[in-house]
């Protein structure tokens, strides 16, 4: 069956994610340390943990939502470094705003956008991520039609949550649809569950015995394998 619908994952198969959080986080605490002087030193690993509990348990929704999550565990990281809770509401989202422009300012993977652009002229081309990187922060809205999160369907990957979600957007069956990805479990066997095609991403080139439906070791490959796919 003709496949009309690719998503695809964005972290570590669009991009390398691993620096691009250290970056982000790094630029993060130099402007939380002029307003905060002693967050540093007060989140060590046992408050980092015990907030992150304090926070889901509150807030059940957090479990699936990194920016609500991480904005709720640094107001109250703030409270606890002295300052009122107005100020610290303020505060956190000011320094999550500081995050989350350093989270978007990624260097492409080679070939990404020209692979996205090729791809975009035959199918109809979004998003499921687990993160909170945003597609037109990042300039990818000309390809993607549209992009799910794990906060927009309250489920992350591998739950069928956000396949389900792209199907019912695009209108086709899961036959008709393909997912990209470099997760064996997340991308990999969530797609398989819900009957979508899975390409898998490896870029090292693993051995590991991954059940996807096709396999690329570079993005431009994309193009080739999912009109493979479409033809079967």
């Amino acid at each position: 069956m003709t496949i009309r619908l690719v998503t695809f994952d964005l972290d570590n198969t669009l991009w390398q994610v691993d620096t691009v959080i250290r970056r982000a986080e790094k630029e993060m605490r130099i402007w939380i340390q002029p307003h905060v002087p002693n967050y540093d030193s007060y989140m060590n690993p046992e408050n980092v943990a015990s907030l992150r509990a304090r926070v889901m348990e509150e807030d059940p929704r957090t479990r699936h939502d990194v920016s609500t999550l991480r904005i709720h565990m640094m107001r109250l990281a703030f409270e606890q470094c002295g300052l009122s809770q107005t100020e610290a509401d303020t505060r956190a989202r000011e320094a999550f705003a500081v995050f989350i422009h350093w989270r978007n300012t990624i260097t492409f993977y080679e070939g990404a956008q020209d692979t996205l652009n090729a791809l975009s002229q035959h199918y109809q081309l979004a998003a499921l991520t687990n993160g909170n990187a945003d597609i037109q922060k990042l300039g990818l809205g000309r390809y993607f039609s549209f992009a799910i999160s794990a906060a927009d369907v309250g489920s992350s990957k591998p739950g069928p949550e956000m396949f389900l979600e792209a199907l019912r957007r695009a209108k086709v069956s899961p036959k008709q649809a393909a997912h990209v990805g470099d997760n064996p479990i997340d991308d990999i066997e969530g797609a398989n569950r819900v009957g979508i095609h899975s390409v898998w991403v490896n870029f090292e080139g693993k051995t590991d015995k991954v059940p996807a439906r096709a396999t690329v070791t570079d993005l431009p490959s994309l193009v080739g394998t999912i009109a493979l796919l479409s033809a079967l």
